[in-house]
């Protein structure tokens, strides 16, 4: 499903990936570690054609999106959702808005049906209506992951999306994650410094070290 072939990344005059390389396959659940300023998440803004690299290719489900460090299909055409760490939730739209907001070309009745598809997803039903502030952390971050998958995406990408929650919270909210996206069946990389995150998460874990993947 994704490809990423000699991937090299340099940032501030400091080259942070060098010859990275990844193979994932549909329905893979994928956790990257390592260190602040290692590179996890330059190499996930590539993915996502957010930013340029000094060299690598990026393939999809067959189709090329990034060459040579540069990028040929634009970040809304790649069909990749994100989802962030602090959830970019906007505040003034109901949990239903939020969700659509990706999807608000396609017809009412499919728009509804799509939302409440979702939320039986994640776990909330009948929050439509609600509000990013009358829902607590979790609930934001799971309005977020749903968002993320209302236009079907082939690729999921979470950049640190349980940083900001306390342990226990977090914990629980991991499992979740990972039941809903294996239910969805979507190929998923979570970008993390946490260990026991990764592996509580992911089906693979790698690491980035000395500029370069290592995969367990």
């Amino acid at each position: 499903m994704l490809a990423v072939k000699d991937l090299s990344v340099t940032y501030q005059n400091n080259k942070v990936l060098n010859g990275f390389n990844l193979n994932l396959e549909q329905g893979d659940i994928f956790a990257l570690l390592g260190d602040s300023g290692s590179g996890k998440s330059s190499a996930l803004r590539f993915i996502a054609g957010l930013d340029n690299a000094d060299n690598g290719r990026v393939e999809l489900d067959g189709r090329q999106l990034s060459v040579s460090g540069k990028h040929q299909i634009t970040p809304e055409l790649r069909e990749v959702g994100m989802v962030f760490q602090d959830y970019a939730l906007f505040p003034h739209m109901n949990v239903e808005k939020n969700i659509t907001f990706g999807i608000s070309n396609q017809p009412k009745s499919e728009q509804q049906a799509r939302v409440k598809e979702l939320l039986s997803l994640i776990g909330l039903k009948g929050i439509e209506k609600k509000y990013p502030h009358q829902l607590s952390g979790g609930e934001q971050q799971r309005v977020a992951l749903a968002r993320a998958l209302a236009p079907s995406p082939k690729l999921l990408l979470l950049d640190e999306p349980f940083s900001s929650l306390d342990k226990n919270h977090r914990n629980q909210l991991v499992s979740q994650v990972r039941s809903i996206l294996k239910k969805a069946q979507v190929t998923s990389i979570l970008v993390t410094h946490d260990e026991d995150e990764a592996n509580a998460l992911a089906d693979k874990v790698g690491t980035i070290q000395n500029k370069q993947l290592t995969i367990k």
